[in-house]
């Protein structure tokens, strides 16, 4: 099992997954139930993988050795009369990740700058003058900041694609799309830089509303390399959910793409 709060490929890959459609749980903040009644959850962090592989795979790095399977049914993102029926696998893991979360940018109890209306700044440098020389522990990251994990921007990306990101065959233009969803907008913009950062051209559209939040898509013409350079090297490690992978490695064949080893 790797430190939750020290920078490596494998907790990269988890954060992503918990920052894309997780939860941090610091034990402090009330939750109501379906009953309406208020309670305080214990402490611990919860996320959802599409396949077992990756579900057994994200608990093991978070000290957990059991996951649970749920079926549930998802709206489409242009069409919400629409759902389809999809498997996953929860991990749900009680301890205190609180100072981790914080520490790679994750909120923590759903506490985003979206909801408080203010965003902090990026490329800023911290003071480090005599006498107020700033510490990781006082001076959390800023939400979705992720600089920390700047040293392992595949497994992030990937571990955020596979939680809350769509791969799909358009059968109308005969290309492979990609976009992510989340309920976030500074999320998403954090992802495009991102895909900025990546050794290949990654243009994508701009954050718009979604049913479910908002959503921005990579340019069709840009997926193929995107893909391929996000899974580069993903089983060194073995980070990666192999459903979510053999779907993009479909829709290129579908749409006559040549598929590399690196996807």
């Amino acid at each position: 099992m790797s430190d939750l709060d020290t920078a490596s490929p494998e907790t990269a890959y988890l954060w992503g997954y918990v920052a894309g459609d997780g939860a941090v749980r610091s034990g402090d903040a009330p939750a109501t139930g379906e009953s309406g009644a208020e309670s305080v959850e214990a402490a611990g962090l919860r996320l959802t993988a599409p396949d077992e592989t990756s579900a057994e795979r994200l608990a093991a790095i978070a000290g957990r050795s059991a996951v649970e399977r749920e079926v549930t049914d998802r709206e489409y993102l242009h069409d919400t009369s629409i759902t389809r029926r999809e498997e996953s696998f929860v991990v749900d893991v009680a301890g205190d990740f609180a100072a981790a979360a914080e520490r790679f940018g994750v909120p923590v109890d759903g506490e985003t700058a979206d909801e408080t209306g203010t965003e902090p700044e990026t490329g800023t440098e911290r003071e480090t003058e005599t006498g107020s020389e700033a510490s990781e522990e006082s001076e959390p990251a800023p939400a979705y900041d992720f600089d920390a994990l700047a040293d392992h921007p595949r497994p992030l990306l990937r571990g955020i694609v596979e939680s809350t990101g769509t791969v799909c065959f358009k059968s109308s233009s005969g290309t492979v799309g990609l976009s992510v969803v989340h309920e976030s907008r500074q999320f998403l913009r954090r992802v495009q830089e991102l895909l900025d950062a990546l050794p290949v051209a990654a243009p994508t559209g701009d954050v718009a509303e979604a049913s479910s939040g908002y959503w921005f898509g990579v340019d069709d013409e840009a997926v193929p390399a995107v893909g391929a350079a996000i899974y580069e090297d993903c089983e060194t490690f073995e980070l990666f959910a192999p459903t979510r992978r053999r779907k993009l490695r479909r829709s290129l064949n579908q749409a006559d793409v040549e598929v590399t080893a690196r996807v």
